[in-house]
């Protein structure tokens, strides 16, 4: 089901007068199929179509019938195309494109026991494969879309890591091969783009919600939304402590055209929201959302000595030099989030969910 027209218009003027840099372009994306890749194809087109921009995006993916059949409003598009291929050894199409947004990766929160080599290989080789095209067809723009996790752990005493912090994950932890690889990647593009011009600019993501987001993997509050939709408690696997703070998809989607568009080559932007909640208040938060409300447990008490766990990221930078802001409130991007999913199950809307509306 496509995207509330409302959150698709809101990227479009959010990202504002830097649409104008796509008239007339070309546009290579990879990852079309994941959360990052279903809210930029469908607000390119809303904004293509909207502007009368007259560009044109060609999106990679391994098995473009699959994604067409899971979304038929996609096909015949007249300014949408498709290229089968594997983001690290793909054909380069008989196209040229002046901007690239390579979005395609792994998820690197599921199990990756034994898999490690692997999740290093799509991350790092479909990274230089990309950036091969882009050197190929003389690309101007390129956005990469990295991780929070390219600074490792974060420490407890600082409450927002901002792109000048120079920590990085531990090399003996192997679930820090996702940090890792994302780093490198980064380095491949600061070094393409300092041999052939290209415009690299990087978008270091943390966390999100919004429709489209996976209710089975790795994220919290996915979960916790799955369980409320069913009707069963919400559960709490640890002791709710970390802090956590969750950007909505249209915001996402909006800071991610801009950053493309308008951000400084070479540089890093984090891309997230500043407001932490614990992934207790995230749980009650997700819970209040629903009439009546689920029960919440959480698995343990906090140790009251422990340092907290924290991954929240510092965005001025992408505010005070783009314009950027979290515009949507976590509880309305909670509202916005269930009533999609419901209605993308033939459910009615949430008329229960009004006073979740006004909540900060």
């Amino acid at each position: 089901m496509p995207f509330f027209s409302q959150d698709l218009d809101h990227v479009v003027a959010s990202v504002a007068d830097a649409w104008d840099e796509l008239r007339g372009a070309r546009i290579f994306l990879t990852g079309g199929s994941g959360f990052f890749g279903k809210w930029l194809v469908e607000s390119f087109l809303t904004a293509n179509r909207g502007l009368s921009l007259n560009a044109r995006l060609t999106v990679l993916s391994r098995r473009p019938d699959a994604l067409v059949s899971s979304r038929p409003d996609l096909a015949g598009q007249p300014e949408l195309d498709f290229h089968r291929g594997d983001v690290r050894n793909f054909e380069f199409p008989h196209e040229s494109y002046s901007h690239i947004l390579h979005l395609a990766t792994p998820s690197w929160g599921l199990p990756q026991r034994d898999h490690e080599f692997e999740l290093m290989d799509t991350i790092v080789q479909g990274t230089r494969r990309v950036l091969a095209l882009a050197a190929a067809v003389g690309a101007e723009r390129m956005l990469f879309t990295s991780s929070g996790a390219a600074y490792g752990a974060q420490p407890s005493e600082i409450e927002r890591v901002g792109e000048d912090y120079r920590g990085a994950p531990a090399t003996e932890d192997v679930r820090a091969t996702y940090g890792h690889s994302k780093r490198l990647a980064e380095h491949l593009g600061a070094v393409s783009a300092a041999n052939t011009g290209l415009a690299f600019t990087i978008a270091r993501c943390f966390a999100f919600v919004g429709p489209g987001l996976p209710l089975d993997a790795h994220f919290a509050i996915g979960n916790f939304i799955r369980d409320g939709l069913a009707g069963d408690e919400i559960r709490v696997a640890g002791d709710g402590a970390p802090f956590r703070s969750y950007l909505y998809a249209a915001d996402l989607a909006a800071w991610l055209w801009t950053i493309l568009l308008r951000g400084e080559r070479g540089r890093p932007y984090n891309v997230g929201s500043e407001e932490a909640v614990t992934i207790a208040q995230l749980a009650r938060q997700v819970a209040a959302a629903f009439t009546p409300p689920p029960k919440v447990t959480v698995a343990r008490a906090p140790n009251a000595d422990a340092a907290p766990q924290r991954y929240v990221p510092d965005c001025r930078r992408a505010r005070d030099e783009l314009g950027l802001e979290a515009r949507i409130p976590l509880a309305e991007a909670i509202h916005r989030t269930i009533e999609w999913l419901r209605r993308n199950s033939g459910e009615s809307s949430l008329p229960s969910l009004a006073g979740a509306r006004q909540s900060s």
